[in-house]
């Protein structure tokens, strides 16, 4: 009998299966760059790069006459010495309003979704570069785009109250929304509880099993993004909602792999991003109708709760996983400029 793969085995193995899906699109030459990354890569780096990969051929196959008779996988690795650099630049003009293959429709990129295929397009010339597979590397002299920066978005304290009581209650939900409610409510606030309470990615929280939940020691394993595994410890207020639902999910036999996933669809399957990340955004709509809320600026919200009550950005950045300190303090910039204008305050020079 064939060993029963974990949900993280599952993702990773369905990753390299549509990664190898692309490959066979892609030029016959790119497989040779996918085996040089893979030993300092991420799975789903590599499944990005193939999709940004086939974007950028599909643009020589359409803006280039000499390929446009041209399988995509019989592009030629000489076609990357033949670009100069303000080809490239011509690349990221189209990159804004490029059209929606097979529909009569265009795909409008932002600004960091500009940037991240640029970026996969230098990594991409670098690799052949520095091979002495070509001879130019025209992608060197082309500057990322700037990114603009933007307010982060995040739940203020009375939000977090009118979320949970939401989640709790249901009494704002749609007739039908309120049948459903009867069914997930626990599990509903437990997953709520779970992410405003420890910071963790929405992909962390549906991947969590049973056995990962340590009660007693108010602790739960999950796997980060890279596959490290790590211990993240929940408060009591936490505990309290998750056991909650322990209570109930504990008497329902999961189905298709899903016996030990922790958190479950109506269907007894291990709940899917997706639905969490629905299952967020309804909630959010009631108790911040003016703020678009996903799963991840509930990790933003705790970040900044986090950091507001410890002002420990070494701590913030490891409870929440970041590999680089520098990712936390552009996050929680903002925190620090109103300390700084407080200081103002903080000092007086005479008696009044």
């Amino acid at each position: 009998m064939a060993k029963q793969l974990s949900y993280h085995e599952q993702e990773d193995r369905n990753i390299y299966l549509k990664l190898r899906e692309l490959l066979d699109k892609l030029p016959d030459f790119c497989r040779s760059f996918f085996r040089g990354i893979e030993p300092h890569t991420q799975s789903r780096t590599r499944l990005a790069y193939a999709y940004d990969l086939i974007v950028f051929f599909n643009f020589i196959k359409n803006e280039n006459p000499r390929y446009r008779d041209c399988s995509l996988t019989d592009i030629p690795i000489e076609v990357l010495d033949e670009l100069t650099a303000q080809d490239i630049e011509e690349y990221m003009e189209y990159l804004k309003y490029r059209p929606d293959e097979g529909r009569d429709a265009e795909i409008v990129n932002k600004e960091g979704g500009i940037k991240r295929k640029i970026s996969s397009l230098k990594s991409f010339y670098n690799y052949f570069y520095s091979a002495g597979l070509i001879e130019t590397n025209p992608a060197s002299k082309v500057r990322l785009p700037r990114i603009h920066e933007k307010e982060i978005i995040r739940l203020e304290y009375n939000e977090v109250a009118k979320l949970l009581d939401e989640a709790d209650s249901g009494d704002k939900l749609s007739k039908k929304q309120q049948e459903f409610h009867k069914k997930t409510r626990k599990r509903d606030l437990a997953l709520l509880s779970l992410l405003l309470g420890t910071g963790m990615r929405i992909s962390e929280c549906v991947g969590i099993d049973i056995k990962d939940i340590d009660f007693e020691e108010t602790a739960v394993n999950i796997h980060r993004k890279g596959g490290k595994e790590e211990t993240v410890y929940f408060s009591d207020e936490v505990a309290k909602a998750l056991l909650d639902y322990y209570e109930e999910r504990r008497l329902v036999a999961g189905y298709d792999g899903s016996e030990q996933a922790f958190f479950l669809s109506l269907q007894n399957k291990r709940l899917s991003v997706r639905s969490a990340e629905n299952l967020v955004k309804k909630y959010a709509q009631i108790a911040a109708p003016l703020k678009h809320i996903t799963p991840h600026k509930l990790r933003s919200t705790y970040g900044t709760n986090l950091y507001r009550e410890t002002g420990d950005i070494y701590l913030v950045a490891d409870v929440l996983g970041h590999s680089d300190v520098n990712t936390t303090k552009k996050h929680y910039a903002a925190i620090d400029e109103n300390r700084r204008r407080s200081a103002r305050k903080a000092v007086k020079l005479r008696e009044a």
